[in-house]
């Protein structure tokens, strides 16, 4: 009986033995390879940064030794689909700014003022700060179809000391007294004395 256990205790020793070598190989096998797919990579990385292009990825045969691992297409797929929603976030986002602003890429540069200009002669300065503006304009008439002269006069305040006869620019404000909505911007023209 001796003898069958040290027998049995010899063959499982070089059962061990065995199925280590058989591992140690495999790994140092699969080392191996993966060193190669890293030198590859590096080969190819190395050409794509030589040639200053986008680097893509080869097509795999089953005759090369490594496959494309799942991380790698997942990661391609990703960068793809990230890059078209950028585009089409960035083209979205400008068509809504022209929408709302109104403007188109041209014009981008000029600043629309809201309030109201008119140019017109000074006929009246003898309140303080504050100046009658006529407007005259020339308008087609409705019916006849001839050009009429047409005038009003605008309450303006003004702190440039203008007077009678001055062309002046005004710009509409907000109410400053019962009457008066406009202020004086610049004096376009002095009155001949």
């Amino acid at each position: 009986m001796p003898r069958k256990k040290k027998e049995e205790t010899e063959e499982t020793t070089d059962a061990a033995s065995e199925t280590e070598a058989t591992e140690e190989a495999v790994a140092e096998s699969k080392a191996d390879a993966n060193e190669e797919v890293a030198e590859e990579l590096e080969a190819k990385s190395a050409e794509a940064e030589s040639t200053e292009e986008k680097p893509k990825r080869a097509k795999r045969t089953k005759t090369d030794k490594a496959e494309p691992t799942i991380i790698d297409s997942m990661i391609d797929t990703v960068a793809s689909a990230f890059e078209t929603v950028a585009e089409t976030v960035a083209d979205g986002v400008s068509t809504v700014v022209n929408v709302v602003t109104g403007s188109t890429d041209t014009d981008k540069n000029e600043l629309h003022s809201k309030r109201a200009e008119k140019i017109g002669m000074v006929s009246s300065d003898k309140m303080t700060k504050t100046v009658v503006v006529r407007v005259d304009r020339v308008v087609k008439h409705r019916m006849y179809r001839k050009y009429v002269k047409r005038k009003k006069k605008f309450m303006a305040h003004d702190e440039m000391g203008s007077a009678i006869g001055d062309k002046v620019r005004i710009v509409e404000t907000r109410p400053l007294s019962a009457r008066k909505r406009w202020r004086v911007v610049e004096i376009i023209q002095k009155a001949e004395k």
